[in-house]
């Protein structure tokens, strides 16, 4: 699944696909963790894990102050704290423990009211697997101690540095090593062509909104993301072109090589190189963008699985 942003929710769409199906496995990739209580996570990931016969898994994430404070109208506030309390509540509530807890963000029940603790009354279901949207230095290094997997972003396996080291750390805090983690990330759009200077300009419009749209002049965790992989003047540069209203002066800026790291994009055998250069770098999953078209978003993956079956 897509990620939440302010279209559609994460959780509607798979309880329909968890309903048509029976074999793939079914995750939100993103669900905002802020918007809802840590109960009702909880209860959400209960009712789709029962619903898929345990196909079910929890992708969390906390977006950014621009959707949380813009459209939800809720405080971007201690949003690392935040998502470790969530996991936590998650994993205890269905589990089935009695839900007593005491955080930074969160202590259930409040203090000074009617409330008890309560147990969930769905059936528990204990072992949910539970992946992590991050992409800060510190979101990663709680990410490698707590999660069951990583849902990354802004990924490019020859930088692969950047993120993994902070995931490694943070496992080896919790005593494991990064091989614990499913590490899933994507790898953008898919397109084959002999031709690949035709595919590089159409991808340059949206790697200038992650830079220059996705959060504040201040606070982008993308543009921070791209600047600590070497491209701090590009990063730099496309945001304040995009922030000033001059948004196809912000994509020219984007270079092909960005591209082409961000997107399997090519021949048969540029596309193969990328995965090779992927499962190099230790990734286990990625996801990607075949095509808008049925037919051809088919024949794309059935060409890309024929590639991943060769390595």
């Amino acid at each position: 699944m897509d990620a939440e942003a302010w279209g559609h929710d994460a959780v509607a769409p798979l309880a329909f696909l968890a309903a048509r199906t029976s074999r793939i496995g079914l995750g939100t990739a993103i669900m905002q963790a802020g918007t809802r209580t840590p109960a009702l996570i909880a209860m959400t990931a209960l009712s789709l894990a029962s619903m898929s016969k345990g196909r079910f898994r929890l992708g969390l994430g906390v977006s950014g102050p621009q959707v949380i404070e813009g459209w939800h109208g809720i405080r971007f506030d201690r949003p690392v704290r935040r998502l470790r309390e969530t996991v936590e509540i998650v994993r205890r509530a269905t589990a089935g423990e009695r839900l007593e807890y005491k955080g930074e963000v969160y202590e259930l029940p409040l203090p000074g009211g009617e409330g008890k603790a309560l147990r969930v009354g769905a059936k528990p279901r204990g072992g949910i697997p539970i992946y992590l949207a991050t992409l800060s230095p510190r979101s990663l290094e709680m990410t490698g101690e707590i999660a069951d997997g990583w849902l990354g972003t802004s990924f490019m396996p020859e930088h692969a540095s950047v993120f993994l080291d902070h995931l490694a750390a943070g496992a080896g805090r919790a005593g494991r090593s990064l091989d614990a983690l499913d590490l899933h990330v994507s790898a953008g759009v898919l397109a084959f062509a002999d031709d690949v200077e035709k595919l590089i300009p159409p991808r340059k419009p949206g790697l200038a909104f992650t830079l220059g749209a996705m959060g504040s002049r201040r606070q982008n965790f993308y543009n921070d993301a791209y600047r600590r992989a070497g491209y701090a003047d590009v990063a730099a540069e496309v945001q304040r072109l995009w922030l000033e209203g001059r948004r196809d002066e912000a994509a020219a800026r984007v270079p092909d090589e960005l591209v082409l790291k961000t997107n399997l994009l090519g021949t048969a055998a540029m596309v193969r190189e990328r995965l090779a250069r992927y499962r190099r770098a230790g990734i286990d999953t990625i996801r990607v963008e075949p095509a808008v078209i049925l037919d051809a978003r088919l024949a794309n993956l059935s060409r890309l699985l024929e590639l991943v079956q060769s390595l």
